[in-house]
């Protein structure tokens, strides 16, 4: 035999941190082409659905705030839409300024419009430690009725204040501005030959806030204080032991959740232009509970994806309703369903199917689809299984 010693084998990482390495990879490099495309929308797509996008990116925000609470904190919130309520009306009064409505006399602060959105995201999350006392002494449907209440007195207070709110005709909503310069049609810019109004400048501030949100979402989840959140959902006794204060945790989930849905309530006044106290009633509370459990309770990609697919859903069959069954288009004397019920049937459908076939919800049934192709796929034959195979069968057959 020759002594010259063979090529040196290629060494593949294995274990769980080549694993990890490996499903990272794909992962981020989606996460950068998606990023990449959906810096492109203004270019292409027209005032409508940029608006979607909007609304989209706004529960997107407001949810993620929701599935900290409920999903990694465990207190059930029914009350969502109080405080997207608040970062709404907040903005609005704090950045208008005061002057007459018709016979109504509007107050408002008059502040720099991106001063008034960090001071709305404040409000809400003020509010939400307000209701931190009550929402650490009760548990389970007993904090979800307490938190319904807070959705009849927001009604009741935004159709009463009418110098803050408008009463029941609502007010406008001042447009966002930056060092100056505001996102409307009165300032247009050129870009790429392609005219930027007021929707696609705050498109890139709504893309910045969400990213904003994912990032300080994911950072809290895998720090100790979303370790300390997961221990008291499991258990309060255990996370006790463990010495997190329990009060003190349920009160700073309740009042990050509450800043989330400020910040989303505020991208969406900027989005609506102007806001009514219909926008904010039990029904959104309600969407925003089915955006997180079809998305996954926990997960801020699957609040994320949940939140997608409730928004835009009642938007495409609205658009769409003439080319759809059973639908009739807004506004339509036609017997049938219109798009907001329409939606609702089916994302109740939705909600139906994730519990029964996808409890973890959107975000895990891609992993679930791999781990099935993978117990499905029959085991490869190693080289050293094939040898000893071989040997034997050549064995039995040889006199």
């Amino acid at each position: 035999m020759s002594d010259t010693p063979s090529a040196t084998p290629l060494r593949v990482r294995t274990g769980p941190a080549g694993r990890l390495s490996r499903t990272l990879r794909p992962r981020r490099a989606a996460a950068a082409a998606g990023g990449l495309l959906l810096l492109l929308p203004p270019f292409y797509l027209e005032a409508f659905w940029l608006q979607t996008g909007l609304f989209a990116m706004a529960a997107v925000v407001a949810a993620i705030g929701l599935t900290l609470l409920s999903g990694t904190a465990g207190q059930l919130s029914l009350g969502h839409s109080f405080f997207l309520a608040v970062g709404a009306y907040g903005y609005t009064w704090l950045a208008d300024t005061p002057h007459r409505a018709g016979l109504q006399h509007l107050s408002g602060l008059a502040l720099p419009p991106l001063a008034a959105f960090a001071a709305a995201v404040l409000l809400a999350g003020a509010a939400g430690a307000l209701f931190s006392p009550i929402s650490g002494r009760l548990r389970g449907m007993y904090l979800g009725i307490a938190t319904l209440a807070l959705v009849f007195l927001g009604q009741h207070v935004l159709l009463n204040a009418t110098p803050v709110t408008g009463g029941f005709n609502g007010r406008a909503v001042p447009p966002m501005s930056v060092l100056g310069h505001p996102f409307d049609s009165s300032g247009t810019t050129t870009v790429l030959g392609v005219p930027f109004g007021g929707l696609e400048q705050l498109w890139y501030f709504g893309l910045l806030l969400v990213l904003l949100a994912c990032l300080a979402a994911r950072n809290l989840l895998r720090g100790r204080p979303g370790r300390a959140l997961g221990a008291l959902r499991d258990s309060e006794v255990a996370a006790a032991v463990m010495g997190v204060p329990t009060a003190r945790a349920r009160a700073a989930a309740f009042t990050v959740s509450s800043m989330y849905a400020g910040a989303g309530g505020a991208l969406l006044a900027l989005a609506f232009q102007r806001i009514v106290p219909d926008h904010f009633g039990l029904a959104l509370s309600m969407d925003f509970l089915a955006m997180v459990v079809v998305g996954g309770l926990g997960s801020v990609g699957g609040a994320a994806a949940g939140a997608v697919f409730v928004t835009l859903l009642p938007h495409l069959l609205g658009r769409y309703a003439e080319l759809l069954p059973l639908v009739v288009a807004p506004g339509s004397t036609e017997a049938g369903l219109t798009a907001p019920d329409a939606a609702r049937f089916l994302y109740g459908a939705a909600l139906v199917l994730t519990l029964l076939f996808s409890p973890a919800g959107l975000a895990r049934l891609p992993g679930r689809l791999a781990r099935s192709r993978s117990t499905a796929a029959p085991h490869p034959r190693t080289p050293a299984d094939q040898d000893d195979t071989g040997g034997a069968t050549l064995k039995e057959h040889t006199p």
